[in-house]
């Protein structure tokens, strides 16, 4: 049985109000019942949009960094209406986010809505150029690069260069901003112990900010949300720069550490996979920039799940995310099996607005 708004917004408001033991439920309840009657939606207030924010983080059952979600910062920039009003504050994002290393878990939420649309899957992400069967750069990015250079903008073609910020209004063509300079934090990746992986020439951006998602809270969307935490380093050792699909360094990791790779049973990659995620971990601490291990992660959601059981609730997951990409029989998240039932508020997989059916 699908739920009316009204019948939506009303449990959502319930649980903000019990949670945080709020008085005058019963008031708010009836003034979004007159203004749904009214209007056919209603809008949240700042703290019930704040907490809808953090909900959706500790109901998101792929994220294993879900112990955090009370901390997670909301900047309310629902009054803009122009590109370059949204691109500024996008560029607030990754300037506050991004806190000199110190990364803050933040998210900038904008109309409810489809009006405004961010065409990025990450606010921070390199360009992918395709040249027939070879691509330079990020696989994952030809289709927006190749949208990017149709609206003007031109990259050095180099394996890493910044893509701009594309944003649309009201199904316009969309307008691309150029992130600035000075806003933008990356590592250069070095071995703590092989001088040799230098000559690779690898680096990776300091905060993934997801862009591509939209949020429901109570019966209502926010299709344009970015949210960042910081990176758990298997994310950009054992997929960005690993997957064959993505960046596909393995083999060339192993050629510069002296990897024997003629026989798969050398484990070859799987010895170049812990020297690449080593260099990542090792280079983000160095450059004093936020980011978390697989194991402590992994510990980091116990504690999750024990807090969540202390009040009364039940965790649910997608095991097949929760569990790291590397060495994951020695987390315990592994042995354990979880309810991939989607709660809301929550995030939701959404087609970018290049993308047709």
């Amino acid at each position: 049985m699908v739920s009316t708004m009204e019948e939506v917004a009303i449990e959502y408001l319930t649980q903000y109000y019990t949670e945080n033991e709020l008085p005058e439920l019963d008031r708010r309840v009836n003034e979004v019942r007159k203004m749904i009657k009214q209007t056919g939606t209603y809008v949240h207030t700042r703290g019930e949009l704040a907490y809808g924010a953090k909900l959706a983080w500790r109901n998101s059952n792929r994220c294993i960094g879900r112990l955090f979600w009370e901390r997670l910062n909301i900047l309310d920039e629902r009054s803009l209406n122009t590109e370059q009003g949204v691109a500024q504050a996008l560029f607030r994002h990754i300037e506050y986010a991004t806190n000199k290393g110190k990364v803050i878990p933040t998210i900038t939420v904008f109309k409810q809505g489809s009006r405004i649309r961010i065409w990025n899957h990450q606010l921070i992400r390199y360009a992918g150029y395709q040249h027939g069967e070879y691509v330079v750069g990020d696989p994952a990015s030809i289709e927006l690069t190749q949208i990017c250079e149709q609206l003007g903008w031109q990259g050095a073609g180099t394996d890493f260069d910044l893509l701009p910020l594309v944003i649309s209004i009201d199904g316009k063509e969309p307008i691309w901003f150029k992130i600035p300079d000075d806003l933008m934090m990356e590592v250069e990746l070095r071995h703590p112990k092989y001088a040799a992986f230098e000559l690779l020439q690898l680096k990776w951006y300091a905060v993934p900010i997801i862009s591509d998602m939209r949020m429901e809270i109570g019966g209502l969307t926010y299709y344009s949300a970015p949210f960042n935490g910081w990176y758990m380093g298997t994310e950009i050792g054992a997929r960005n720069l690993a997957d064959e699909y993505r960046y596909n360094r393995l083999e060339q990791v192993a050629d510069v550490l002296g990897i024997e790779t003629k026989k798969e049973s050398f484990l070859w990659r799987d010895e170049a996979l812990v020297e690449l995620n080593k260099a990542v971990l090792h280079s983000f601490q160095s450059a004093n920039v936020s980011i978390v291990d697989h194991h402590t992660a992994a510990k980091q959601f116990q504690q999750f799940i024990k807090a969540e059981e202390k009040q009364g609730r039940k965790t649910t997951g997608d095991w097949t995310w929760l569990i790291p990409p590397m060495s994951p029989a020695q987390t315990r998240i592994f042995h354990q099996s979880f309810e991939n039932e989607w709660q809301s508020p929550n995030f939701y997989y959404e087609k970018a607005p290049y993308e047709v059916d």
